[in-house]
C-alpha cells in the first residue's frame, strides 16, 4: 500500500505538470477555437529564451520579466500578424497555421538562442521528503503550487474582470458579443497574451525538470490526452483530466507493464483518451456543442 501511494502521488503531481501545458491550449480554443499546435513551441521558446539570459549574465530577476516581455509580444504578434488575417477559415487552415508557425518559433528560437542543451535551476531541489513513510518530490509539490496559483488567477480574471466577462461572451456567442460593442481582436489578442504567460510558466517547469532541449516542445503530445478527457473548454477539467493521466500511467507502467515488456507510460494515456472518446467525446468538463438550424 505505501509503494502504491507513493507511485500514485507521483502520478498525480507529474500529471499537473501536463496540465500546464494544456491550460494555454484551453484558452485560445474557448475564445477563438482555434486549436493552437503552436503551444509546445511557445513553452520551448519561453524556457530557452530565459536560460540563455540567464547564462548571458542577466540576474534571473531581469531575465524573467524580460522573458515576460517576449512572451506577451510573441502571443499578441501571432494573433495580430497571422491568425486575425484567417478569420472565418476552416478549423483544418487555423490548425495548419498553428502546425506552421510551432516550426517557425522552433526555427527563430536555434536562430537566435542556438541549438545546444541547457540546464535550468529555479532554485527548487528535486529531493524527496518523507511524509507518513511515502516519498514526495519538493519540485512536484512546488510545481503543483505553481499550478494552482495560475489557475487560481485566471479564475480570478475569467470571473472578476472586464477582460473575463468578454472572454467568457464571446465564447459564448462571438456574433452576440460582436453585436454588444465586445472587441473580438482584442478579446483574442488579450488572450493570446495570456497563452503566452502559461507558456512561460510551463516552460521554466519542464525546462528545470527535463533540460531545456529543442524535444521539450514535444511536451505539447503529453497535453493532447488531458485535452481529451478534460474537454477543450474547461481549465479545471484540464487540472483534473491532468491528475487522472498522471496517476494512471504510472500506475499502468508499474502495474500493468511489467505483464506488456514495459514501455507502456508512453502510450497509455492515448489508450484511456480514446475510451473517452467513444463513451464521451466531449470530456469530463467539456461543453457539447449546440446547432440550431
Amino acid at each position: 500500500m505505501q509503494f502504491f501511494l507513493e507511485v500514485s502521488i507521483g502520478g498525480l503531481l507529474a500529471g499537473v505538470m501536463y496540465s500546464m501545458v494544456a491550460i494555454g491550449f484551453v484558452l485560445i480554443f474557448k475564445a477563438s477555437g482555434v486549436f493552437n499546435f503552436a503551444q509546445g513551441a511557445m513553452v520551448l521558446f519561453a524556457a530557452l529564451t530565459y536560460v540563455s539570459l540567464v547564462e548571458r549574465d542577466f540576474s534571473p530577476w531581469l531575465a524573467l520579466p524580460l522573458t515576460l516581455g517576449a512572451m506577451l509580444l510573441l502571443g499578441l504578434a501571432i494573433e495580430r500578424v497571422v491568425l486575425r488575417r484567417l478569420v472565418n477559415r476552416s478549423p483544418m487552415t487555423l490548425f495548419m497555421a498553428t502546425l506552421g508557425l510551432s516550426f517557425i518559433i522552433e526555427g527563430a528560437s536555434q536562430a537566435l538562442w542556438g541549438a545546444q542543451v541547457h540546464g535550468l535551476e529555479l532554485g527548487v531541489e528535486d529531493l524527496p521528503f518523507e511524509v507518513g513513510g511515502v516519498f514526495i518530490s519538493q519540485f512536484d509539490l512546488f510545481a503543483a503550487a505553481t499550478a494552482a496559483l495560475m489557475v487560481a488567477a485566471l479564475s480570478a480574471i475569467a470571473s472578476r474582470t472586464r477582460l473575463g466577462i468578454a472572454l467568457r461572451a464571446v465564447a459564448d456567442d462571438p456574433l452576440a458579443a460582436l453585436s454588444v460593442g465586445i472587441s473580438l481582436p482584442r478579446v483574442w489578442g488579450a488572450v493570446w497574451a495570456i497563452a503566452g504567460v502559461v507558456a512561460l510558466v510551463a516552460g521554466l517547469l519542464w525546462g528545470a525538470r527535463t533540460g531545456v532541449q529543442f524535444s521539450l516542445s514535444l511536451v505539447v503530445l503529453k497535453a493532447l490526452p488531458v485535452l481529451i478527457i478534460g474537454g477543450f473548454t474547461s481549465i479545471s477539467g484540464t487540472i483534473v483530466a491532468g491528475l487522472i493521466v498522471g496517476a494512471s500511467e504510472k500506475l499502468a507502467e508499474v502495474y500493468v507493464g511489467s505483464l506488456l515488456g514495459g514501455g507502456i507510460e508512453g502510450w497509455f494515456p492515448y489508450v484511456l483518451a480514446l475510451g473517452f472518446l467513444v463513451v464521451r467525446p466531449t470530456g469530463l468538463f467539456g461543453e457539447a456543442s449546440v446547432e440550431r438550424v
